[in-house]
């Protein structure tokens, strides 16, 4: 029984899939939680759904790659929740184009949300756990592109592959003050990024049968493995990443 009661939580693209379903997950486990987006009508809706678990949530607008936008929702959520516990590092885009067409611009569109803005939410939400002293747990959330190779995702998987570096040093560094850092891999879930490959039949039924389970993910399959992450008493577990994908990247 995982008992996150009086915990602040921050979900970065939490009004919608993988971040949902880790929203849902410490709600169901007694935290507050805080929805850093960019859509405020998705996340006001978000919002909803985790009141019905009995949980306190705020929706607070944000750009995660922009560092001034990343300082303010800090801000606004320990003014209107009192803490921050909990931090996980979900919000994240993705693009498509072969390698030798891929633009600076568009590598960078991609580094700036999936890696930097992972870096910004990261930092400014550790340093308040540091300033608060009790401690706290952070989640950054990966991909199984840091795994695999994926020819047209190359600045996808290359962000992906970053985070666990960031998350290694970061558990190491942030070890002292009691946080752990931990990373998750998930394979193919139903997102709103994802939606179109779902959507293709081939693409679909070829990822699916590589996938031992033999079904894509939803946000649901998330929930408690966010509740045993984000709990501060596993101090132990720290500097690890966790790969959520039914067995896909087994083969």
């Amino acid at each position: 029984m995982i008992d996150l009661s009086g915990q602040v939580a921050v979900i970065t693209g939490g009004n919608g899939g993988i971040g949902l379903g880790f929203a849902e997950g410490v709600a169901a486990a007694g935290a507050s939680v805080a929805i850093w987006a960019r859509n405020a009508d998705k996340s006001a809706d978000a919002c909803e759904r985790l009141r019905a678990l009995g949980a306190e949530a705020v929706a607070i607008t944000c750009d995660v790659g922009d560092e001034a936008s990343v300082a303010a929702a800090t801000a606004a959520t320990v003014d209107q929740l009192g803490r921050i516990d909990i931090c996980v590092a979900n919000a994240g885009t993705s693009g498509g184009a072969a390698f030798t067409d891929l633009t600076l611009e568009e590598w960078r569109r991609v580094m700036s949300i999936n890696l930097d803005g992972a870096f910004l939410t990261m930092r400014d939400c550790a340093r308040r756990m540091i300033e608060q002293g009790n401690g706290g747990a952070m989640v950054a959330i990966s991909s199984t592109s840091a795994v695999h190779g994926a020819p047209m995702t190359a600045h996808y998987g290359a962000s992906k592959t970053a985070l666990l570096g960031l998350v290694r040093a970061t558990a190491v560094g942030l070890a002292r003050h009691g946080i752990r850092v931990n990373a998750v891999l998930p394979g193919w879930t139903r997102t709103e990024m994802a939606e179109g490959g779902y959507q293709n039949d081939t693409f679909r039924d070829v990822t699916t049968k590589r996938t031992p389970v033999r079904r894509w993910a939803t946000g649901d399959d998330y929930r408690e493995l966010a509740a045993y992450l984000c709990d501060r008493t596993q101090i132990w577990h720290t500097g690890d990443q966790v790969v959520a994908d039914g067995g896909y990247t087994i083969f």
